[in-house]
């Protein structure tokens, strides 16, 4: 009897461990360093792109940082594939709904989606995080242009020193249509080095 619990035990400890290493995130991978970014890929589960993750420290307080980063529309003066942006919904400190185009070169046609992003902020540490996921079947599809399905992205603020900010982005987003996972993945670390690169001179001028 023993040994048939043991075996039982063994068995259902094995069948876990199956079940459960799909989620275990993989680990980030440091790609590089520029102008004070440091940028990181990752590969994601059931996914053909990987995650990316940017980082920054800039010199700056919660309160405008976030002002920043939550005005959604201004987000077109610092994303130059933006073709198009509109807000749609805004609660204060709680959510953020918007629809957005973005340009891809030739021969590849416009992509957009709906967002929506929530936002959270702990009374304790003071970190405040927008989670921004895909928010469907509210603005309908429009001929010529590719609807994002896979998409995800957050932005971390975190105080760690006087008026300093730690900046975090990640994010994972499938271009869809004929655009090959290859190529994709080759650029995948140019939008946060660009979008941190163009927020971080707003604050060296």
């Amino acid at each position: 009897m023993k040994l048939i619990m043991r075996r039982i035990v063994l068995f259902t400890l094995f069948f876990l461990t199956l079940y459960t290493y799909p989620l275990i995130a993989q680990e980030w991978e440091f790609i590089k360093e520029k102008d004070g970014i440091k940028i990181y890929t990752r590969s994601e589960e059931n996914s053909r792109i990987k995650a990316f993750k940017a980082e920054i420290d800039i010199k700056t307080t919660m309160e405008i940082i976030s002002g920043i980063i939550e005005d959604v529309e201004g987000f077109k003066d610092w994303d130059e594939e933006i073709k198009e942006i509109k807000l749609l919904e805004y609660v204060e400190n709680h959510m953020i709904r918007y629809y957005v185009v973005y340009r891809v070169q030739w021969p590849f046609k416009a992509r957009d989606l709906c967002v929506e992003a929530l936002i959270t902020q702990d009374t304790v540490t003071g970190i405040r995080v927008l989670m921004a996921t895909v928010l469907e079947d509210l603005v309908p599809e429009k001929p010529g242009i590719v609807r994002l399905q896979d998409y995800w992205g957050r932005w971390t603020m975190e105080p760690v020193g006087d008026s300093l900010i730690h900046l975090t982005l990640e994010g994972s987003v499938d271009p869809g249509g004929s655009i090959p996972s290859w190529l994709a993945n080759m650029v995948i670390t140019d939008t946060p080095l660009n979008l941190l690169r163009k927020i971080k001179t707003q604050f060296e001028e």
